[in-house]
């Protein structure tokens, strides 16, 4: 065990983390975009409180850790100082947009890879080619153009830090830790409360245990990367579930092999889809699917490249930002998390007029 790294140890639990993750996703159809589509089209919320039921026990069990010293979420991408409000709106908009025309988010997207479906394999490559072109690439000069024309420097205004807690606790003249703890409670008790007060999500087992399992795989994910990664040498990047910016690295990682390094993320990415695999078969659900027609294939496309530019922008996707990130209280968060669902919810208005396709039909009639 000894001649074992800390970093083999942090990828392997990564891919363990991630088959249960796939695997629970694929048994229980756990989908943001799905959840969304319908309380837009069906007025049914279970899928929705399964999703709020996973953020509010991952920000208990992050909030937790944080406030205990066993974990510092400071050391996160989400607690910067730095404040992009832009990257958080228009990305998050993108992404939420993009996720409709793609039959999903990037979660989704592995694990319908995972399940056969060949149109999920083209989004996936899409959007992971977007997002490193955004975060590394053609797209990189804009964003960052972007960015350094509308960050908000938070330390300027006197706040070392984005968390909403603390923000707070500043504002009122009171203690961070008890306003930490406050917030919390308040808040986790709020999204329980939502969830449990509704009387057919209490008697839908699948969708709670979908908001148990992976609440709980997200928060053991923030304790793989920030306790049994600490190494005073080689120190992991603290982090947990994220789909966008792991997506692109995947990529690139499978392109350059002999030359890359496995993390975290990537590890995730191939758990989620083995784990959406090995439930697929076990359940007889692994089929091959591939595009119906052109205006499938337009659409698709089309909503991969915006979820991984949108999703790089606004720092995550809807499991990066909306539960990873908003595990941390930090108001880049709130932000993004709001802007997706109203993209979300704008895309499926969109394609229920038939409004999305027929514009992109124009534009690329145009071009």
């Amino acid at each position: 065990m000894e001649d074992i790294s800390t970093k083999v140890i942090v990828v392997s639990l990564g891919f363990v983390l991630g088959i249960v993750f796939g695997a629970t996703a694929q048994r229980t159809n756990f989908c943001t975009m799905g959840a969304l589509s319908d309380i837009v089209f069906m007025g049914v919320w279970n899928r929705f409180r399964a999703w709020m039921l996973a953020l509010a026990i991952v920000m208990i069990a992050a909030q937790w850790m944080h406030l205990t010293g066993v974990i510092d979420l400071g050391k996160s991408i989400y607690l910067s100082a730095n404040l992009g409000w832009a990257g958080a709106i228009i990305g998050g908009l993108m992404f939420g947009f993009g996720m409709t025309l793609a039959g999903g988010c990037g979660n989704k997207t592995l694990v319908r890879l995972g399940a056969g479906n060949m149109k999920s394999l083209v989004v996936f490559l899409i959007l992971g080619i977007f997002a490193y072109m955004t975060l590394r690439g053609l797209i990189g000069l804009a964003r960052v153009e972007l960015e350094a024309a509308t960050v908000i420097d938070l330390k300027a205004a006197g706040f070392a830090s984005q968390s909403i807690p603390h923000i707070l606790a500043t504002l009122f003249g009171a203690a961070q830790e008890t306003m930490s703890w406050a917030v919390t409670g308040i808040a986790a008790a709020a999204l329980l409360i939502f969830c449990f007060k509704d009387r057919n999500f209490r008697s839908s087992p699948t969708d709670i245990a979908a908001g148990i399992i992976i609440g709980g795989v997200v928060a053991a994910a923030w304790y793989v990367t920030g306790v049994i990664g600490f190494d005073e040498f080689e120190p992991t990047q603290l982090e947990s579930f994220s789909f966008v910016n792991p997506s692109g690295n995947s990529i690139q990682y499978l392109m350059t092999f002999t030359g890359a390094t496995i993390n975290f993320g990537i590890a995730t990415v191939g758990g989620v889809i083995t784990g959406a695999f090995l439930m697929a078969k076990m359940r007889g659900e692994f089929h091959i699917e591939s595009f119906t027609a052109a205006d499938d294939f337009l659409r698709h496309i089309s909503g991969a490249a915006l979820m991984g530019t949108g999703g790089i922008m606004a720092l995550g996707c809807t499991i990066g930002q909306g539960i990873t990130g908003m595990s941390t209280l930090a108001l880049g968060s709130l932000i993004a998390l709001a802007s997706i669902i109203l993209g979300g919810v704008w895309g499926l208005k969109s394609i229920e007029e038939g409004g999305a396709v027929a514009g992109l039909k124009a534009i690329f009639a145009r071009s």
